[in-house]
């Protein structure tokens, strides 16, 4: 089966805002090329010592965000509503469309994710391949969903984990996407964890990786929005998602933060995280640290 590839390519500056348009238009999800921090990733990665010339032979200054459209979808309509929203928010974009067969964008990006430790307690592996670590292993499978480790945004929140998770913690993961963030608390000793998605194709993902590292009877993935299904209070609560949903979100977290919790919120670009720090205290939480890497921020508050 054939789909079609819209590749949107923008300086790197406006990849948040650009990954949010086409987020709000696909639905068959999208796809990020950024390349910008390929040897560090690649430090990170078990039993790797090259990197192939083809990758580093990418451009660091721009990033790609690919939708993908069924056979049964118009490109024409989807394009000219591209870009309108994209003129409308004065990004800099390229506009290209390709034919690209369903398996090859389901499945093209595994032959970049590999194994790799974070933190100090934590270790994820992809479910085809084997690691031997004494670290608490993450097995994972994204399939289309967001949240490998590679990024920075998750690689952030996952050593926030790592960090604050002691035991016994109630879980809130906003946007789980894969499920990594929840199911990494509850692998590092969190009670029990609720994974929010408006995506129910991340919902199943998420929920089938629960099922893959043996937490399913302490992990509940639904779909909607976080006011319609989140309650009671949490030790920690993440939120690795874009700006623009974190500001939103701002005061529907506070209630739901138990006394002293922890709400930690990536998927920022640095030339945003101040933005978001006002909303966030605006919102009656307490900023107490922003952890930086290659232009992404977390932001940890209380």
């Amino acid at each position: 089966m054939n789909w079609t590839d819209i590749k949107i390519t923008v300086p790197r500056a406006q990849a948040d805002t650009a990954e949010a348009i086409a987020t709000g238009i696909s639905g068959s999800g999208i796809y990020i090329e950024d390349y910008s921090d390929l040897e560090q990733q690649v430090e990170q990665i078990a039993h790797v010592d090259l990197i192939e010339k083809e990758l580093l032979d990418k451009d660091r200054s721009v990033v790609a965000v690919h939708l993908y459209l069924s056979p049964e979808e118009n490109p024409a309509e989807v394009v000219e509503l591209l870009r309108e929203r994209l003129q409308k928010a004065q990004l800099d974009a390229k506009l290209e469309l390709a034919g690209v067969a369903e398996e090859d964008w389901a499945n093209g990006w595994k032959k970049y994710y590999h194994a790799m430790e974070l933190g100090r307690r934590l270790a994820i592996c992809p479910s085809w391949e084997t690691i031997e670590t004494d670290r608490a292993l993450l097995r994972l499978d994204p399939g289309m969903a967001f949240g490998t480790g590679t990024h920075e945004t998750t690689a952030l929140c996952l050593e926030a984990l790592d960090e604050f998770v002691q035991g016994g913690e109630r879980v809130l993961d906003i946007g789980t996407g894969s499920g990594i963030l929840a199911i990494g608390a509850l692998l590092l000793g969190a009670k029990s964890a609720l994974g929010v998605d408006i995506d129910e194709m991340c919902v199943r993902t998420a929920a089938e990786n629960a099922q893959l590292n043996g937490v399913s009877d302490r992990f509940c993935a639904v779909a909607g929005n976080l006011s319609e299904k989140a309650e009671g209070s949490y030790e920690i609560i993440t939120a690795n998602i874009v700006a623009n949903a974190i500001i939103q979100l701002a005061p529907s977290v506070r209630p739901l933060l138990a006394e002293g919790g922890l709400f930690v919120a990536s998927g920022i670009i640095d030339e945003r995280e101040a933005e978001v720090a006002a909303a966030l205290e605006k919102a009656g939480l307490c900023v107490c640290e922003i952890r930086r890497k290659n232009g992404w921020a977390a932001i940890l508050a209380r």
